[in-house]
């Protein structure tokens, strides 16, 4: 197929997506659809919208990136006192979208969101920009600020504490993992007949694959 993301949405609209095309494994087929975004050189292809609900019922929706994901769910990493984090302390069940819109295709995951190990959240912090691990520590996510001014000075604060050595890992910051339990993948097709899969976890761990209507 075509690298060029107008000709490969035309070309992916018009083959559609088939039963016969899907991997038993909705995580080997999520990898393949999210390679095919990351060849076609989209905008942060990692990007996906998360959506939690408070212990109120009420919905909140933002996007994070996507860095981590195997065959035990998939990996983003926040605040632990940000609005998420204490929405899905309150709540666990959550959704995520993939929009890849200049592909004519997206992936819907619902699960549980649970904290990863604090190793795992290390091993991931030490490779990030030492930038971003100083905003790590300055940034009260969530919370209300006064201006802009006194986030900065709160990064130079940081920046000149941890200016020799490592910059160690803030204890409220690490990683969620959802585990999933319901796998979309949406395919557009012309004249809104769209092709839907959604594969949904049996009581044994495997995966029922079932088409939907668009």
């Amino acid at each position: 197929m075509n690298a060029n993301p107008e000709t490969l949405r035309r070309e992916l609209m018009e083959h559609g997506l088939a039963r016969s095309e899907l991997d038993p494994d909705p995580i080997r087929q999520f990898q393949d659809w999210y390679d095919l975004a990351i060849r076609t050189d989209l905008p942060e292809p990692n990007s996906l919208t998360l959506c939690t609900v408070d212990a109120r019922g009420r919905p909140s929706a933002r996007t994070v990136l996507l860095k981590l994901y195997d065959a035990r769910g998939f990996v983003f990493f926040t605040n632990y006192e940000s609005r998420k984090a204490r929405e899905i302390e309150a709540n666990p069940q959550v959704a995520m979208l993939f929009p890849w819109v200049a592909l004519a295709r997206q992936v819907q995951i619902s699960g549980r969101a649970e904290r990863i190990s604090t190793a795992e959240s290390l091993a991931y912090f030490t490779t990030r920009p030492r930038g971003s691990q100083i905003g790590a520590w300055a940034s009260p996510q969530s919370q209300v600020i006064g201006t802009r001014s006194l986030l900065e000075m709160k990064v130079a604060e940081m920046a000149r504490r941890f200016s020799q050595g490592e910059i160690p890992l803030p204890d409220f910051w690490g990683g969620y993992r959802v585990v999933p339990d319901m796998i979309e993948f949406w395919q557009g097709r012309e004249s809104r007949l769209h092709d839907r899969f959604r594969y949904v976890q049996r009581d044994d761990g495997g995966w029922r694959i079932e088409r939907l209507a668009p």
